[in-house]
């Protein structure tokens, strides 16, 4: 294995670059080290209300362990459902992005299944999230899941509990990398996939082992994390963010 590239500001940003689809057919389990095992499956969605629940998936992108994104496609909401913000700070998604390169869900899924091949282990930040937006199941769309959130964690003796921290605090930190405020589906996959390779780096000989894993979480504890943009905005464009201490709307929290 090689150390992971640090991520670039704005890699796979631009609407152009984000717009154009990958669809690969799936392949056979894996028979060499050089067929990816590890892929990383990132959903953006669009506000469909003021609740913070109120949510449609409007990007699906899927990027493998060796940074290929195989499948980035914009969905468009569901007839009938109003858009009430495309969050476009955070997502980076617009009306005309959707309007011009979107298909219905159902078509996206398909694509999505058909770049996926069942060996795979998905990685993400709270991953089991994005199988659940589109409707994955485990065993039969694919093998597993690693949560970033989870193997990233760190034990704070201070509070006697479990630290976890976001993606960006991850990049950050981690990478060395700058992290621009606007996301994207699929430069986020490709965050996750370089946060999943270099924790699989860190934690081989190469790497360092155990002492450089735990020098890395130490510094994550010792970083003082940046503000998300729901605690810096309980409330956009009418829509609530879903911060549990500044929420707007009242909706039950899930999970």
């Amino acid at each position: 294995r090689f150390a992971p590239t640090p991520v670039r500001p704005g890699a796979a940003g631009s609407p152009e670059s984000r717009a154009r689809a990958f669809d690969r057919m799936a392949g056979p389990p894996p028979s060499n080290p050089y067929v990816a095992t590890h892929f990383s499956i990132d959903v953006e969605c669009v506000a469909t209300g003021k609740e913070h629940n109120a949510r449609a998936v409007a990007q699906i992108a899927l990027v493998d362990q060796f940074e290929r994104c195989l499948l980035n496609v914009f969905v468009r909401p569901p007839e009938g459902a109003e858009v009430h913000s495309y969050l476009t700070p955070l997502t980076g998604l617009t009306k005309e992005l959707i309007d011009q390169h979107g298909v219905p869900l159902p078509d996206a899924i398909e694509r999505l299944r058909a770049a996926l091949p069942k060996h795979a282990v998905l990685v993400g930040q709270n991953i089991a999230k994005d199988v659940q937006w589109l409707n994955l199941r485990e065993g039969e769309d694919f093998a597993g899941m690693l949560d970033l959130a989870g193997l990233w964690r760190v034990w704070n003796k201070q509070y006697n509990s479990w630290s976890v921290f976001g993606q960006d605090h991850l990049v950050k930190t981690l990478l060395g990398a700058e992290v621009a405020a606007q996301h994207d589906a699929a430069s986020d996959a490709l965050k996750s996939v370089r946060l999943f390779n270099y924790y699989q780096w860190l934690s081989s000989q190469q790497g360092g082992g155990a002492p450089a894993l735990e020098h890395a979480k130490a510094l994550l504890l010792q970083t003082p994390p940046e503000p998300s943009f729901a605690k810096k905005n309980p409330s956009f464009e009418g829509c609530c963010m879903g911060n549990r201490k500044t929420c707007t709307c009242g909706a039950p929290f899930f999970g």
